[in-house]
């Protein structure tokens, strides 16, 4: 009885003799030589493919800026060279950064710019200066004022002034207390304003 399952003999593989500890076969080189080629052929159209997109970018952006002047011509800075240290150039680069407008870079975290706030609010809280010299206003150290506070005391504001009250209207009376610490519901202030109304009518 044939079967069908059974593979021809040769496409069986060979036993392997691992006794001798390596392959006797050789290495097949036809995978490497399609590997590489096909990695080359990629590689080629990769590379034509970037050097046309360039070429398309770089016209469009020609198109679009239209053709170079004196002003858009490329230099080769290289050719220069290394410029030598000017003292004079330094100095006056220097004299920009601490004059340019506010917000300024800051090249020390912001450390000096604290430091220079504390200066100038101590300046005003620990000593004298003038507020408004026409008016004789002066701003006396912290110190001073806080021994005057404890001397006089604080400033109070003045009463407020009652308005005039008019025809039919009567000064407003206050209770005290306003309450005595239990506040009720709407339900049972109704029930208190129904139980008053009842017994007025009773009288």
């Amino acid at each position: 009885m044939s079967t069908h399952n059974h593979e021809p003999e040769d496409h069986q593989p060979e036993p392997v003799d691992a006794s001798q500890g390596y392959e006797r076969s050789d290495v097949r080189v036809t995978g490497i030589v399609v590997f590489l080629t096909a990695l080359a052929i990629f590689v080629g159209v990769a590379g034509i493919l970037a050097w046309g997109m360039g070429k398309l970018i770089n016209a469009h952006m020609n198109r679009e800026d239209g053709p170079n002047t004196r002003w858009t011509k490329s230099v080769d800075v290289r050719q220069l060279g290394n410029l030598p240290n000017n003292p004079e150039l330094q100095h006056k680069v220097a004299e920009l950064t601490q004059t340019f407008p506010a917000p300024r870079v800051q090249t020390d975290d912001g450390n000096q710019d604290v430091a220079d706030l504390h200066k100038r609010e101590d300046l005003l809280l620990e000593h004298y200066s003038w507020v408004d010299r026409s008016q004789g206003k002066v701003r006396i150290p912290i110190e001073r004022a806080m021994e005057l506070v404890a001397q006089r005391g604080l400033a109070v504001a003045p009463p407020a002034q009652q308005p005039v009250l008019m025809a039919g209207e009567k000064k407003p009376v206050v209770q005290v207390p306003l309450t005595n610490g239990f506040a009720r519901t709407g339900y049972e202030q109704e029930q208190a304003a129904a139980d008053a109304a009842e017994a007025q009518q009773k009288q």
